[in-house]
């Protein structure tokens, strides 16, 4: 406002000397045509001056104007950082000594899924972080059935739906547990060199042995026992003829066992044995055993 204004000044003092020039012509000095000519000067000097300041005027607007408008890039800039960190996973230190305490365990032992989740609370984790730990730890619950099902199997035996039940008890889901026994199933069949005897029947040969080793049994009781411990009938006759037993010796022996803690005529003690499932000629021969 202030260069318009003297602008305008200027102008008017020019007019006037325009009009003093024109009727004092004659009588003005030569000092006069000098002093308008500054003044003329003067104003072309202030008119380029204020030409200079408006320009410097728009460059400043020019340059805040860039500045505000590259402003909201660099905040979206920012924010993205901000949110990228905010997505970033975080691992609390709870969680990342359950993968390592799932992993330990695993480095020795078969676990199903639930079985290492309730380990890992025993072990004082929250269940968020068992959760987190045993999600993480990168285990194959089919493997882990089978690896769990040839453990059993190293120091017991069991029928294949005795071990499927086994394995489910443990925390294992049907299919792993099916997976687990059908995987043992596999192995044992390939490291039986041609051997005619399936997984089942093998199972049933120890568990016989297994059972005479603390108590005596007709072949008859035996096969009964195994069929309850899940053996199929087949598998169970396969084991009681494979155990290597002498039935006569088992009524012996049961003619001994039921002595030691009761009284028996010969006759009731025959009618016993024979309950038990000996023959007639295997109770007759464990009573004269004993004595009678």
């Amino acid at each position: 406002m202030k260069h318009k204004i003297l602008i305008a000044s200027l102008a008017a003092v020019l007019l006037l000397s325009a009009c003093g020039t024109d009727t004092q012509t004659a009588s003005q000095p030569e000092g006069t045509e000098q002093t308008i000519s500054s003044e003329t000067a003067a104003a072309e000097s202030v008119t380029e001056a204020s030409e200079t300041e408006t320009s410097a005027a728009e460059t400043t607007t020019s340059a805040e104007s860039v500045t505000e408008t590259s402003a909201p890039e660099t905040t979206k800039a920012t924010t993205a950082e901000k949110v990228t960190e905010a997505a970033k996973p975080t691992e609390t230190i709870g969680q990342k000594n359950a993968v390592r305490k799932a992993l330990s365990y695993l480095d020795f032992m078969a676990f199903s899924r639930k079985g290492l989740i309730e380990q890992l609370e025993y072990e004082g984790f929250s269940h968020d972080e068992a959760v987190y730990g045993v999600d993480k730890c990168g285990a194959d619950w089919n493997a882990q059935a089978a690896q769990k099902a040839a453990d059993y199997l190293d120091f017991t035996s069991f029928s294949r739906d005795g071990l499927i039940e086994q394995l489910e008890y443990e925390g294992f889901t049907h299919s792993e547990a099916v997976y687990g026994v059908d995987a043992v199933e596999k192995a044992s069949s390939a490291g039986s060199s041609g051997g005619s005897a399936s997984m089942g029947q093998s199972n049933a040969v120890k568990k016989a042995q297994s059972y005479l080793d603390f108590t005596a049994f007709s072949r008859k009781g035996l096969i009964e026992q195994l069929e309850y411990e899940g053996f199929t009938n087949e598998e169970a006759v396969y084991g009681a003829d494979h155990c290597g037993a002498d039935w006569k010796e088992q009524a012996a022996k049961k003619a001994a066992e039921y002595l030691d803690f009761m009284s028996f005529s010969k006759q009731d003690l025959i009618e016993q044995l024979e309950y038990e499932g000996f023959t007639a000629s295997e109770a007759a021969y464990g009573v004269s055993a004993v004595g009678y």
